[in-house]
């Protein structure tokens, strides 16, 4: 008895070991960033300047108005690096229970920070940003519920980016010929749709590495969309003229200060997307279809014993993702721009599937992801507009900020994260 219990007591403790210096380590993190705020932000500011950030929208829209935030800037870094290194401190000492709650929260206070330095003697639209991260974080939340649609069924769908990029240039393609916005959008979900019927045939039935197929549909995407706007968008605008939709307040919830503007007063594509994702969490966990896929995502072999088709339900699965994927590249043009230009996507269909990871496969949780992605483009081009005066930081470095965030979070966060069991694996019935 002795020999068995020994191995057993010094496996556990060293797990306990492991588990306390990961605990160290976040803590000695956190400690990192509240120095990083004193070095960087509290000595580079002086106790009479302010921080003025504006909370009413900028257009005439009907919002209960309300007063500046004015932040004495060297006054709220210093109370903001106080709090960081008091979590730090208690994180060494005692640990908290959800650190990765605790991870966020140390985030947004370094973010915090970092937007009171920049703007400090000078003023900010923060409602600007908040309504702009909305814009931002849309299509790529609709490559994130994409892939949420495959990949809980079993199946990787790297073809997001390409699918994105097909409906971006089909929806203003149809948009510009017909006249019609609405026939542009439902063009490009039939067209991403049909790259997805690919994807399934590839991935499900010739059972083709899924990653490769993907990539394949990808480069194929790219070629395709390039040649047709050398060839045929460029040299005719008239093709590639489709407008945008414009955008649409909903009565009273659009009133709302901060969330109004924000949420509420937004286009038809965004709206969409909340229905998406409402639509998408209820399939999910509350129906007969939702239980059979995620079944045949973790436990195809279970679930076809079961008598539950695993093909059938991979395939539907797929196709929606790619039709989804579709709305999130008609956004891009016809909700946007109004233009097709190459690459317009510029790898959000990418950042989609980073946003899906770190969102754990589920659709609340993947647009969360998606609105911090958005928030970081947001961030971006806000900074930009305050001059290098102000942020000294090159803008080059600025441009790359959405991908450094999309790097981090994978680095950081997704080794956390469990996928569905079979995701990515054939399935072959015996």
């Amino acid at each position: 008895m002795a020999v068995t219990t020994a191995p057993m007591a010094s496996i556990g403790s060293y797990a306990a070991r492991r588990e306390r210096r990961k605990a160290i380590a976040y803590g000695v993190f956190f400690l990192v960033v509240a120095a990083a705020i004193f070095i960087f932000f509290v000595r580079n500011s002086t106790p009479e300047m302010m921080s003025t950030f504006k909370l009413n929208p900028t257009t005439k829209e009907k919002v209960i108005q309300l007063g500046d935030l004015v932040l004495p800037t060297y006054q709220t870094l210093l109370v903001l690096a106080g709090i960081t290194g008091l979590l730090g401190l208690y994180q060494i000492i005692r640990g908290f229970k959800r650190v990765v709650l605790v991870l966020g929260i140390v985030a947004l206070l370094f973010v915090f920070a970092f937007l009171v330095w920049a703007v400090r003697g000078k003023s900010i639209n923060l409602l600007g940003i908040l309504t702009f991260t909305v814009a931002a974080a849309t299509p790529i939340a609709f490559g994130a519920m994409s892939g949420v649609m495959c990949e809980r069924s079993g199946v990787v769908n790297i073809a997001i980016e390409g699918m994105m990029l097909t409906g971006a240039m089909v929806a203003v393609i149809f948009a510009s010929v017909t006249g019609s916005l609405w026939l542009g959008l439902a063009s490009a979900v039939i067209a991403s749709g049909i790259l997805g019927v690919f994807l399934a045939i590839l991935a499900i039935h010739f059972r083709v590495d899924q990653i490769i197929a993907g990539t394949a549909i990808n480069i194929f995407a790219l070629g395709i969309t390039s040649f047709i706007s050398q060839r045929f968008l460029q040299p005719t605008p008239a093709l590639n003229s489709g407008g945008v939709f414009a955008k649409v307040a909903i009565p009273g919830l659009s009133q709302i200060p901060i969330l109004g503007p924000t949420f509420f007063n937004q286009t038809p594509i965004v709206y969409i997307l909340f229905l998406t994702i409402l639509a998408i969490h209820f399939m999910l966990f509350y129906t007969r279809w939702g239980l059979r896929t995620r079944a045949v995502g973790e436990h195809p072999r279970a679930a076809d014993t079961l008598g539950v088709n695993v093909f059938k339900i991979r395939y539907i699965n797929v196709i929606i993702g790619g039709m989804i994927a579709g709305v999130g590249g008609a956004y891009f043009t016809i909700g946007s721009v109004g233009r097709f230009d190459e690459a317009i996507t510029a790898g959000k269909g990418f950042i989609g599937l980073a946003a899906m990871i770190f969102g754990r496969w589920t659709p609340f949780g993947a647009y969360g992801a998606s609105l911090i992605f958005g928030f970081s483009d947001a961030l971006q081009a806000r900074l930009q507009v305050l001059g290098k005066t102000q942020v000294p930081i090159p803008s080059e470095w600025l441009l790359i900020l959405p991908y450094l965030v999309t790097m981090i979070v994978l680095a950081g966060v997704v080794g956390k994260t469990v996928a569905p069991a079979a995701d990515g694996k054939p399935y072959t019935k015996d």
